[in-house]
Parts: structure tokens; C-alpha cells; sequence
């Protein structure tokens, strides 16, 4: 890619008007100030709104949607103090989501590119004030932190295994949190290359089959150039889509229903690693990564159905 991800050639968007219901550092004013000076990194997307959809439903009292699976499986593993990390949390809106839903209980890793931690340590910062906390050795349970992680990057994601000492008793990979990342065929294959190195070891334990869920918001924009992500994704990952439904009538407070699951062709996916790919040898040619080379071990080129499957079973369902 010969521009920067953040600024590509004839950039032209505007600030997401739907997020002006929420805080301040989200608003349209902040995220007009943020595109000029961040790009695309400053907009608040619409698929991160149907992923702070999905962390608020964790407040039954508060919430007027509930999902199956609920963001936290309910007793299916022990996440004992639960560690979180968010790859391209741009502004910070769904980091900010997820400290005031449960930042109490666990650990969030908010990362995105090292010219765009400003703006995400200067939104969270507003947002959670002491909770960020720069210096891990004064961490634990309640804390959030922000660290420069360029997908495809092994050297970014190497320092932040080192400094937090993947896999510990208490700072076990849980989750890792995805919002509209899916876009730009150029980002497809290091994206695919993070996400298969954060849920190997030492990340995830192999042995016990202990792997971090990988939760996708996504916007379809452009089947034709998206799907061969999807396509490479599902040979590493099963995955399946978040359901929902209303408990009682909306309120105005609640998130529109076209930031939700379906609606508007906005999904929410819950993934795991497939177990029998811990073994397979990952290429280094981005296309050949994105082609299925070396998935099921062999060097074939192949393609996953899954998505495919999901969208004639959606368009099935509205007819």
C-alpha cells in the first residue's frame, strides 16, 4: 500500500451523526476535528456502534436487546480477571464501552497505529481518567491501557506478549475485539496475520484448548472485494453470528436498530480458532495467505463457505 491506511486517496467522509447521542469525545464536533487531522481512524463507524450494542446488553437493567451468545458466555469458561484487546479502536469508542460496562472486572488492550494512540489516550483518557493506566507495573483487575499495534506487525504484537507476560493466571487472552476493520483489501491479509498470531501460543493454550474469542463487527460495504476475507478467515476460524432480540419496547436511549445485528448489513460474529490449525504453517505471502495456502495443512489454494452460508440464510430470512 503505497498511502497511509488512514488517508487513502480521494478521502472524503464525514462524522458518524448517529454517535452525537453519545459523550462528548464521540460527538460530531470531536469526530470532525479527528478525521482532519487521524483520517478514517477519527470517524466514529457504524459497525462499532452495533458492537457497543452488543457490550451494553451485559446491563440487563439497562438494555432493551439481548444476544445469544451474550458477550460473556454465562459459566461456559472461567475468565477469572478477563484481558481484552481491541485491534483498530480508533477513536476509543468501543474500549470506552466496554470500561464502563464491566473495566472493573478486567484488562483492556486498546491498539490501533502508533500515529493514532494520541487520539485514542486522548479520548479514553477524558472518558475513564484514572483507569488508563501507562505503567504496567502499577496494574491488575480495572485497568485500561493503549499500546501502537499495526496488523501484520509481529514485532508489535512480540512487545505487547513480553510486557504482559502472555499466558498469566491473571492476564489470560480472553478476547479480541474487531469494529469494522474489514475494508480495504490490502489490510486483509495483516489483519488475518495478527488475528492468527494473538490466538497462538503463547496467546492461547494450545493444550487445554484455551483460545481467545474474536468478536467482529462488520458493515458490508462491497461483497465482491470483502468476501475473500471472509473466505480465508473462516479456513482458520469457526464462526458464527450474534442473534438478538427485544426484551421490551425500545426507549430513545438505546442504539438504533440499524446498528444491530441484520439490519442495515450490519453483523456481529463470535470466532474461535479452528484447533487442527494450531499445526498448520502459516505463509509468508500475504496473497498466498489470503488464497488459503497452507490452511489444512496442505499447500492448496481453497476457500471457507461460512460466510456465504450466513448470507443466503439472512436474505432467506428477510424474504
Amino acid at each position: 500500500m503505497s498511502y497511509h491506511p488512514n488517508f487513502p486517496p480521494s478521502l472524503s467522509i464525514s462524522p458518524n451523526t448517529t454517535a452525537d447521542r453519545v459523550d462528548d469525545e464521540f460527538g460530531i464536533s470531536a469526530q470532525r476535528d479527528a478525521i482532519e487531522t487521524f483520517g478514517i481512524a477519527g470517524r466514529v463507524w457504524e459497525a462499532a456502534l452495533a458492537m457497543c450494542s452488543y457490550i451494553d446488553s451485559m446491563n440487563v437493567d439497562a438494555h432493551d436487546l439481548e444476544f445469544d451468545p451474550p458477550f460473556f458466555d454465562d459459566g461456559s469458561q472461567d475468565y477469572g480477571c478477563p484481558t481484552l484487546i481491541e485491534l483498530g479502536s480508533g477513536t476509543g469508542i468501543v474500549a470506552a464501552r466496554i470500561a464502563r460496562a464491566f473495566l472493573s472486572d478486567g484488562v483492556v488492550i486498546a491498539t490501533d497505529l502508533p500515529d493514532v494512540c494520541p487520539l485514542l489516550e486522548r479520548n479514553l483518557h477524558a472518558h475513564t481518567g484514572s483507569l488508563l493506566t501507562p505503567d504496567l507495573s502499577k496494574s491488575g483487575c480495572g485497568n485500561m491501557f493503549v499500546r501502537p499495534l499495526s496488523w501484520g506487525n509481529l514485532d508489535h504484537a512480540m512487545l505487547i506478549e513480553r510486557e504482559f507476560g502472555f499466558p498469566r493466571s491473571c492476564n489470560r487472552l480472553t478476547h479480541v475485539i474487531c469494529s469494522d476493520l474489514v475494508y480495504f483489501p490490502e489490510l486483509f491479509a495483516p489483519l488475518l496475520r495478527t488475528l492468527i498470531h494473538l490466538t497462538s501460543s503463547p496467546y492461547s493454550d494450545a493444550v487445554n484448548r484455551t483460545y481467545a474469542r474474536i468478536v467482529v463487527s462488520y458493515k458490508v460495504r462491497s461483497l465482491q472485494k470483502e468476501t475473500p476475507f471472509w473466505a480465508a478467515f473462516g479456513l482458520w476460524f469457526a464462526f458464527h453470528p450474534v442473534l438478538f432480540r427485544h426484551r421490551r419496547p425500545l426507549r430513545l436511549s438505546v442504539v438504533a436498530d440499524d446498528h444491530v445485528l441484520g439490519e442495515d448489513q450490519t453483523f456481529v460474529f463470535v470466532a474461535h480458532r479452528r484447533p487442527e490449525s494450531m499445526s498448520w504453517e502459516i505463509p509468508q505471502s500475504d496473497q498466498d495467505l489470503i488464497d488459503g495456502v497452507g490452511a489444512r495443512g496442505t499447500s492448496l489454494r481453497k476457500a471457507d463457505d461460512t460466510f456465504e452460508t450466513l448470507l443466503f440464510m439472512a436474505m432467506e430470512h428477510v424474504e
